[in-house]
């Protein structure tokens, strides 16, 4: 009789250990997920600040053969503005579309000046800011597929039950805005 006490006992501390450990490896994994799209946001946010560093020269370089163009100038500053003051991954995606557009019309008003686009410095800055917005896209994709992955992750069974306990919420993508998709219109 003791002994069948004793395998009771056994067998629901077992039990109980395998539910508490399936919670814990649940939990950390979600975590992991959590910190990977953390991580992921942050590095978007590392190659945003790298065009907005270089924005500044390539404006200075334009400047320097097209003063009169202050609109543009000042559409780029706002623009920077908006996105360094940009905390939620919506608020960064307007803000990066707004930034985009305003570039766009200023590398528009470049063509009016040939001497400008064989300026060697302009074609420097012009090749980094490339550089730039393929890194931009690729941490975009990977921040998005770590979004994907965390946000399915939570609302699986019985991860979702884990998820709510411990307050794990949807992850935000990054997308453009309908803004985003129609052409900037330049006027001279």
């Amino acid at each position: 009789m003791k002994k069948k006490g004793l395998i009771i006992i056994l067998a629901i501390l077992l039990a109980v250990g395998i539910i508490a450990g399936s919670f814990i490896g649940t939990y950390n994994k979600l975590n992991a997920l959590n910190n990977s799209v953390k991580e992921k946001s942050a590095a978007i946010d590392s190659q945003l600040q790298r065009r907005n560093d270089l924005i500044p020269n390539l404006v200075n370089t334009v400047k320097g053969f097209a003063a009169h163009e202050t609109e543009v100038y000042t559409a780029i500053a706002d623009a920077r503005s908006k996105l360094q003051g940009a905390s939620t991954e919506s608020e960064k995606a307007a803000a990066n579309d707004e930034l985009s557009s305003s570039l766009s019309r200023l590398l528009l008003i470049v063509e009016n000046y040939p001497q400008l686009k064989s300026d060697t410095n302009f074609i420097n800055l012009q090749d980094e800011l490339a550089g730039t917005e393929n890194r931009i896209a690729q941490a975009r994709n990977s921040y998005n597929e770590s979004v994907n992955e965390y946000n399915t992750k939570i609302k699986n069974f019985p991860t979702v039950i884990v998820a709510k306990m411990f307050g794990f919420s949807e992850a935000e993508y990054f997308k453009a805005s309908e803004k985003a998709k129609d052409a900037p219109t330049v006027s001279f």
